[in-house]
């Protein structure tokens, strides 16, 4: 390992002891645990390019503090991270190919996040879902289940952690809840892992919550794959091991609704950020147009009731994501005003104005949900929304911020 290498991970900071501290962790779960370092060490960590040398290591610590790094402090750093697999190294390789094996045995996907983000066991998991109905914002009551009315044709609804969007939940999944339930929820989640040129990951796994599994439509899922000519449906289906942007929503409507009665639909959709620097419209894409017609065409023979859903979130600011300013009161009202202007495109169904108010400013705001609420609002064209909650996390720590809402689509 003369010039290694890091991969893609999750890096913030921790206080301990008074100290402030790197913490690295892997959110698709290939490495199991984080780990914790020093300032010195993250420094060269971000040097792990695998294009410089440990000469080149050595000298640029040098440089940056005025002290001489020992060959032995390198490897130990170095093979420390190769064996927690946060290196892309062969240890890795082998460790993610063992991952995937496991993975497609399984007929189900595991509720990964119980037990870290909500709670694993039943009867308190119900209770915490409780208690966000009347938390501040919440919508106060919990609507009794109904058959009757009518339904939604789609849902947005917020993949933040449940415990700070807890009331934006309760907005999103009240609402389903109080209306004629649905037979098939197609679910477009955020791939925030996936960096090739696949857009489009589906599973035919089960999603398993700590209420029961929710069933895939197995048959379905299968017709569309068959359908899609632009790319391989499955080809990165070990993105769904660790989303959470689809399990959130599992989660909510084993809740509202149960886990029998209806189907489900799980597909992860990329970053159409490619087309923002390339000036282009996303359904002009072949892989995005052409998922987009072999999903409509499947769905037009349905006679079930449909309910699509995106669990997207919208604005990320701030030194965590990258920008040069911390996020306050001041961009948090900026962040407000500029949701609700591109909120209204929801509203009115412009799948092309969405896009277009997105790319205007060059996502500057770094919408997450960019792709799967443009592909819902192309499948829904002229469906009106209405904005049930608009909600600002606000990260002191980090100086960040992140946005999100709940809108339910007639």
């Amino acid at each position: 390992m003369e010039k290694p290498k890091i991969r893609p991970v999750e890096a913030f900071p921790i206080e301990q002891n008074g100290q402030t501290l790197i913490c690295l962790r892997d959110q698709t779960g290939i490495a199991r645990d984080p780990i914790v370092v020093g300032m010195g060490a993250y420094f060269l960590i971000t040097l792990f390019d695998g294009a410089n040398t440990l000469a080149d290591l050595h000298a640029a610590f040098t440089r940056r503090f005025g002290q001489f790094v020992s060959p032995e402090q390198l490897r130990a750093l170095i093979d420390a991270l190769d064996s927690a697999h946060f290196l892309d190294s062969p240890a890795y390789t082998a460790r993610l190919r063992e991952v995937r094996e496991e993975f497609l045995r399984s007929p189900q996907r595991p509720a990964a996040l119980a037990g870290l983000c909500y709670e694993k066991d039943p009867p308190k998991l119900h209770k915490e879902i409780e208690s966000f109905f009347t938390a501040p914002g919440a919508p106060g009551r919990i609507p009794e289940p109904t058959a009757d009315g009518a339904g939604l044709s789609g849902l947005i609804s917020p993949h933040i952690d449940p415990r700070r969007g807890g009331p934006a939940y309760a907005h999103a999944y009240g609402e389903l809840r109080a209306r004629a339930r649905p037979e098939l929820v197609v679910i477009l989640g955020t791939s925030h892992y996936g960096m090739g040129p696949q857009l489009f990951t589906a599973t035919r796994k089960d999603y398993m919550t700590p209420l029961g599994a929710i069933e895939t439509d197995r048959d379905l899922v299968g017709r569309l794959a068959a359908r899609y000519t632009r790319g391989d449906l499955f080809a990165e289906e070990l993105l769904h091991r660790n989303e959470h942007s689809i399990e959130f929503q599992a989660l909510f409507l084993a809740w509202a609704l149960g886990t029998e009665g209806y189907k489900i639909v799980p597909i992860l959709v990329g970053s159409f950020h490619e087309m923002i620097v390339n000036g282009t419209t996303p359904v002009s894409d072949e892989r995005v147009g052409g998922f987009i017609a072999a999903l409509k065409d499947e769905l037009k023979g349905e006679s079930r009731r449909v309910l699509i859903v995106a669990g997207v979130d919208f604005a990320h600011v701030g030194r965590k994501f990258g920008d040069d300013f911390s996020a306050d009161e001041r961009v948090a009202q900026w962040v407000k005003s500029e949701d609700l202007a591109l909120i209204e495109n929801i509203e009115r169904g412009d799948a092309k104005g969405f896009f277009a108010t997105v790319a205007k400013e060059r996502d500057k705001r770094k919408i997450c949900g960019l792709s799967p609420m443009y592909t819902q609002l192309e499948l829904l064209s002229g469906h009106r929304g209405r904005l049930l909650m608009h909600d600002i996390a606000m990260e002191p720590q980090t100086e960040s911020a992140v946005s999100f809402a709940s809108i339910a689509i007639e």
